[in-house]
């Protein structure tokens, strides 16, 4: 949840400027030079809204993110604030997964943990199968030779899953299998790939927004 209000701090000493609201780990000293500053400026956001409203659709097929031996607690945490964000209703945390029961996933979520329903299973190739039988929709974000463009995916008329993995060995060979479709994000640098947090967010959006 957003602050009701914040102030905009100025150093007298070293020029730094920096937001500061109540609770923040910042003080009213710098935190650059710890000099003396001044409020330059005020902010209440309860007088009007600084944030678009939710987009949230009627009758939509749920959206699902499937994370599957993720290492970092920072990127599952991050992960589960983008899914948030683009409206995932729910994240199957697998394998060594953290779950948001582990301070740090909570710390990078900043809340949106309790948005994103979740549950964690130790095989997701289990899971995988399971979903299938279901009538689940399988996506997989992966750059293998059967990839497509995220661009190119099917359209999203029943509930998707969209699988992530690991963020060395990248996502099991059994659950690639499984996937409907496989996706990849174009590179244009020298990198072969994306943080997985940061490929989660580009995937999802592409995907949601193709769906309008």
């Amino acid at each position: 949840m957003p602050p009701e209000s914040f102030n905009i701090h100025l150093c007298l000493a070293c020029g730094l400027r920096y937001p500061l609201i109540e609770g923040h780990s910042f003080g009213v000293r710098c935190p650059h030079c710890l000099g003396e500053t001044k409020v330059v400026l005020k902010k209440n956001m309860s007088d009007e809204s600084m944030f678009r409203q939710n987009e949230k659709r009627e009758n939509e097929p749920m959206l699902a993110v499937l994370m599957d031996n993720i290492r970092s607690a920072w990127n599952v945490g991050s992960v589960l604030r983008s899914a948030d964000g683009f409206g995932f209703a729910h994240a199957y945390l697998c394998g060594i997964t953290p779950t948001p029961e582990v301070e740090a996933v909570r710390k990078t979520a900043l809340g949106a943990e309790e948005y994103v329903t979740w549950s964690h299973h130790k095989d997701a190739v289990k899971l995988i199968k399971g979903l299938k039988k279901e009538g689940w929709q399988v996506l997989a974000l992966e750059d293998e030779p059967r990839a497509i463009k995220t661009s190119q995916a099917a359209s999203l008329t029943c509930n998707t899953v969209l699988i992530i993995g690991n963020e060395i060995t990248g996502v099991d060979p059994d659950l690639l299998t499984l996937a409907d479709e496989v996706i990849y994000i174009p590179m244009r640098g020298e990198k072969r790939s994306f943080n997985v947090a940061n490929a989660f967010s580009i995937a999802a959006f592409a995907l949601v927004e193709q769906k309008r």
